[in-house]
């Protein structure tokens, strides 16, 4: 099968598109009109670019307003024809996708555009090219795959073929066993494309809002599946017409674009083994977070570790041969690094004192950097000492590390390999068990990227996106969560700069993780602990009380205990959530949530924005005791 994508998909010029998708691993690229209209060169010029970059020009589309116009304007659309075939000629390319006739002239009938087709296959076929068809889910006259392909199939002409494009069958929700029965002889191009669900004009909703495959809501594995079925294995490529794409970088766009198609073809490789396909390691299981370690400078450094003596954290060991604290509670290791050099110094002066890295347990951790490669992933290695445990790990979010151990490989034992236990610290601990889940903030254009690297990567499920309110615009929130809830991420990202997400972003000079959720199971105990210790938690309004007593049926002594602890409450049926976060802390930009679930699965979305505007209005002030 071989892999494209269109020029229309990423941001820049004609030549930076190219640079882009060659960059990418690409070796067939579809060229857009508009992107060959607005070259300041010849077609020529075009193709000597691309066979340069070893890309082989697949497509030359798309040509619009053909098939059922009347007579008087038949030979003009012919005429047109011809000097596509001109410009095709000089691209060195031999396929023109045609779609659907839209022109409010335009006449009806399957017949009619048949005939029209065969006399285009005829000319086309003259000059030694090939025609591919297809339906646009707002075709005038055609507008359904199934009408396209009994045009096709009546026109019964070896230079006309038929073309699918995933977004205009499965926006219309159109049903897919006639796919199956396509001859894949037949099938001359395949175009991918998610989207978002959103309640529009389907124009609208294309033009603006299409995705790589993984990245929305379609059921894209249905149709792959039933594409399968013919036995296709053609020209793949990506059409994606999207505003977040055209503001994002083309390089990392069109390596989103190749990892999508990847990822899509091992998922189809898993549901029915075709021996085409490359085999890939499968996604990583993952069993919850090691360990997430904060770079910081001395003095951040002793506030912060003072913040974790009073959330109950205990410094039980350090790093052998480095500037490394190991804090720990219940299930949770926190590490805290001041280094004068390596990466951890290195990201510590870019973006000050933050997360740098982030460690999963998985159940392969060779494995899942392996599969992370094969996806166009980036690896880290960095120099470790003599008897030290070299631990794989990943570019991740803001650049980031995102580590992997496991068991097996004896990964796990890094706390007894790599550090030296130190004595217990009498009063630790407030009843923190396990890290409940991470937030990262990034910027709006970077999004779907993660959210396609971490479902490409990992054994998690991607949640609906939720579009929460903050005193400064609107931030657009999205999990992923391991089916048993042992690792949770939410990623979030703004388009306004005044969010606290957005700010976040440009204090910290790149995304990265603004809090961590810390989960007990009794947190009006916890927060008791915490207060006992001096820690000064986020003052939430008494009107989001008086309103818990309206839409609730909570007790009065069990609204006065949230009220006077400054706990948030949420329920979903008989499940419910508890939360309550500490003031900000490293600058103000980062925080902790401690967290109480009932079989709940949510976040507390409902609370969110009641959140973001005590945390935007709270005046500077201490965020917790120092020692």
């Amino acid at each position: 099968m071989k892999l494209a994508i269109a020029t229309v998909c990423l941001s820049g010029t004609l030549g930076e598109k190219l640079e882009a998708i060659a960059a990418a691993g690409f070796t067939e690229v579809e060229i857009f009109e508009n992107d060959l209209l607005s070259f300041n060169g010849t077609p020529r010029d075009v193709r000597r670019m691309a066979e340069d970059l070893g890309l082989a020009i697949a497509v030359y589309q798309p040509f619009r307003d053909f098939e059922g116009m009347p007579e008087a304007q038949r030979a003009k659309v012919f005429a047109r024809a011809e000097r596509k075939f001109d410009t095709m000629h000089e691209l060195g390319c031999d396929l023109l996708m045609v779609c659907s006739n839209v022109s409010p002239d335009s006449l009806g009938g399957l017949d009619r555009a048949a005939a029209d087709f065969r006399e285009l296959g005829d000319r086309a076929q003259a000059r030694g090219f090939r025609i591919g068809y297809e339906a646009l889910a707002w075709g005038r006259h055609v507008n359904d795959y199934r009408d396209a392909w009994e045009i096709v199939r009546r026109a019964d002409h070896p230079a006309v073929g038929f073309v699918l494009d995933s977004f205009h069958v499965l926006a219309r929700g159109t049903d897919l066993g006639a796919v199956r029965s396509i001859p894949k002889e037949k099938i001359v191009l395949v175009q991918m494309a998610d989207a978002p669900r959103l309640a529009m004009d389907v124009l609208s909703w294309s033009r603006h809002y299409r995705c790589f495959p993984g990245q929305g809501d379609l059921p894209i594995g249905a149709f792959v599946d039933a594409l399968a079925a013919t036995g296709f294995d053609g020209l793949l490529s990506l059409e994606i017409f999207s505003d977040r794409f055209r503001a994002g970088s083309a390089r990392g766009v069109a390596v989103d674009g190749r990892r999508s198609l990847l990822v899509m073809l091992d998922d189809l490789r898993r549901r029915s083994p075709a021996p085409h396909l490359p085999a890939l390691p499968p996604r990583a299981a993952c069993e919850g977070i090691e360990f997430i370690e904060f770079a910081m400078d001395d003095e951040s450094a002793g506030t912060f570790e003072a913040a974790l003596h009073g959330l109950g954290f205990a410094r039980t060991a350090r790093h052998r041969s480095k500037a490394v604290t190991r804090w720990s509670q219940g299930g949770i290791n926190l590490v805290v690094n001041t280094e004068k050099e390596g990466f951890a110094h290195s990201f510590q002066v870019t973006h000050g004192a933050s997360v740098c890295a982030v460690a999963l347990k998985v159940d392969d951790a060779n494995a899942a950097v392996e599969r992370a490669v094969a996806l166009l992933d980036e690896p880290f290695r960095q120099a470790v000492a003599p008897g030290e445990l070299d631990i794989p790990a990943l570019r991740g979010v803001g650049g980031s590390l995102l580590y992997f151990v496991d068991r097996h490989s004896g990964l796990d034992q890094l706390w007894d390999v790599d550090f030296e236990p130190l004595p217990a610290e009498p009063e630790a601990g407030a009843g923190l068990v396990a890290v409940d889940h991470l937030t990262q903030s990034m910027r709006h254009e970077e999004m779907l990227t993660w959210l396609l690297f971490y479902t490409g990567l990992l054994a998690v499920v991607q949640q609906p996106v939720q579009n929460v309110v903050d005193p400064g615009g609107v931030v657009q929130s999205q999990a992923v969560e391991a089916p048993d809830g042992r690792l949770r991420l939410v990623l979030n990202a703004s388009q306004s700069r005044q969010t606290l997400a957005s700010r976040f972003l440009a204090e910290a000079f790149g995304g990265g993780v603004q809090h961590v959720a810390l989960a007990t199971t009794d947190i009006v105990a916890t927060v008791a602990a915490l207060r006992a210790r001096g820690v000064a938690l986020l003052p939430i309004p008494e009107n989001y009380y008086d309103d818990l007593e309206v839409r609730t049926d909570l007790s009065a002594e069990t609204i006065e205990r949230l009220r006077e602890n400054h706990i948030l409450y949420d329920r979903d049926g008989e499940a419910e959530f508890f939360q309550v976060y500490t003031r900000g802390l490293l600058d103000g930009g980062f925080f902790f949530e401690i967290v109480e679930r009932r079989r709940y699965h949510g976040y507390g979305a409902v609370n969110a924005p009641i959140r973001l505007a005590a945390q935007t209005h709270l005046a500077p002030h201490p965020a917790l005791p120092s020692r």
